[in-house]
């Protein structure tokens, strides 16, 4: 009985091995089944106008790769400026891949939200320096580069400006007062104010520890002091043809023809481009009057960019979709759609981007922009100042008091 039992048993094995994996047809000869490609969930944020735009990406990315997975992708909106603060708040349930401006970079790395990418040589390759800077901490690429026009510069109406009237802060101003119109700037934001410190020479950054800010603002020695800057703002304030107004201010003034010049950035050439038409002009931010010189006026730039969550389950497909959301098709058709400044090399050499006013106004700019690295005690700070400044100093407060005041917020611990 022994011996038939283990006669048997190879016999019992090898039906039970083959009936796991396949089948035999009528000749005898096996058939093997095909796997089921594995089920891969992931969650992408972007930002509200963007949304269109990705599911055109995504769906090529699931065309690209069908058959090697079960792809399915779920679009969330989600402000590219609130990611770090919505991804921090639960990073296990977070997106897997994220699109976030590159002021965030430093705070997602360092509470574990992202890490080096995997084959950073390849990514950098691919996309212009400054970017791929933008994108990176201590040069070790920690997010994939997906714009590079997250700065600003001058936007005109060529009806009542020339290339040549653009050039100086004190004509444009001049112009519109004349015509009754206006050029508007967001002095409520340290992102623009920074462009007359900035210019002036005086400096803002991140400290070595990656949380604490340094500045100058308030200088006391050199050629330029902060209340030399400080007063050149009330100068402009006071002119007849300035307004501070926010971003979705400067648009509104547009809508209704009472501004004809303002800095904003490319976000805002589409829809410019629709009121303006061909009128529409684009040129580095101007000089302005400093203690009666003429000072170029400075600018932060910066880059969004795509970060995969570490705590993805899917880290390796979430790169793979990074990748292509940053590739140089999806950014091609990005600029296409959304008039966005591609960082990928070859894309931003396309005959289409080079033509475009607002991105050569944004190229000419860089030589005079620095990319934003600061801690998140610089804004409120600033915008108390800046406040002022626009409204003419309400208070009456000593300039260098002001000044003070700013700095020490600005690098508080």
């Amino acid at each position: 009985m022994r011996k038939k039992i283990s006669a048997l048993l190879p016999a019992v094995l090898c039906t039970i091995l083959l009936g796991g994996c396949g089948h035999s047809d009528q000749t005898g000869g096996e058939v093997l089944s095909e796997a089921a490609p594995p089920k891969v969930q992931l969650t992408v944020w972007g930002a509200e106008e963007d949304q269109d735009l990705l599911k055109q990406i995504v769906s090529d990315f699931q065309k690209e790769h069908q058959g090697e997975a079960d792809l399915r992708i779920t679009l969330t909106a989600q402000s590219e400026s609130a990611c770090k603060d919505t991804l921090l708040g639960d990073l296990e349930g977070g997106a897997d891949v994220f699109t976030f401006a590159d002021d965030q970079l430093y705070a997602l790395a360092a509470a574990g939200a992202l890490e080096p990418v995997d084959g950073p040589d390849k990514i950098a390759d691919q996309h212009l320096p400054k970017a791929v800077e933008a994108a990176s901490i201590e040069n070790e690429l920690y997010a994939y580069p997906l714009t590079a026009d997250n700065g600003y510069f001058l936007y005109y109406d060529k009806e009542y400006f020339s290339e040549e009237d653009v050039r100086t802060l004190d004509q444009i101003l001049k112009t519109a007062a004349e015509n009754g119109k206006l050029f508007t700037m967001d002095w409520s934001s340290a992102w623009y104010v920074h462009s007359f410190f900035g210019g002036a020479g005086m400096e803002v950054g991140l400290n070595t520890d990656g949380i604490t800010n340094f500045c100058t603002w308030n200088r006391t020695d050199g050629e330029l002091h902060g209340t030399d800057v400080a007063q050149a703002m009330l100068d402009i304030a006071a002119a007849p043809g300035f307004d501070a107004r926010t971003d979705e201010g400067f648009m509104e003034g547009v809508r209704d023809g009472s501004v004809i010049a303002g800095v904003s950035g490319i976000w805002n050439d589409v829809p410019l481009r629709e009121i303006w038409g061909d009128d529409l002009g684009a040129a580095k931010l101007p000089t302005y009057t400093c203690r009666d010189q003429q000072i170029q006026m400075s600018s932060f730039s910066g880059c969004k960019l795509i970060g995969v969550n570490a705590y993805s389950e899917h880290r390796d497909w979430a790169a793979k979709l990074a990748e292509w959301i940053t590739g140089e098709s999806a950014q091609k058709l990005r600029f296409e759609l959304r008039g966005q400044s591609p960082s990928n090399t070859s894309a931003s050499a396309s005959p289409e981007v080079q033509d475009s006013p607002a991105i050569t106004a944004l190229l000419e700019q860089s030589e005079f922009s620095q990319i934003q690295r600061v801690g998140g005690k610089l804004w409120e700070p600033v915008t108390v100042f800046g406040e002022s400044m626009a409204a003419g100093n309400p208070a009456g407060a000593a300039l260098q008091d002001q000044l003070d005041q700013m700095v020490e917020g600005i690098t508080a611990r």
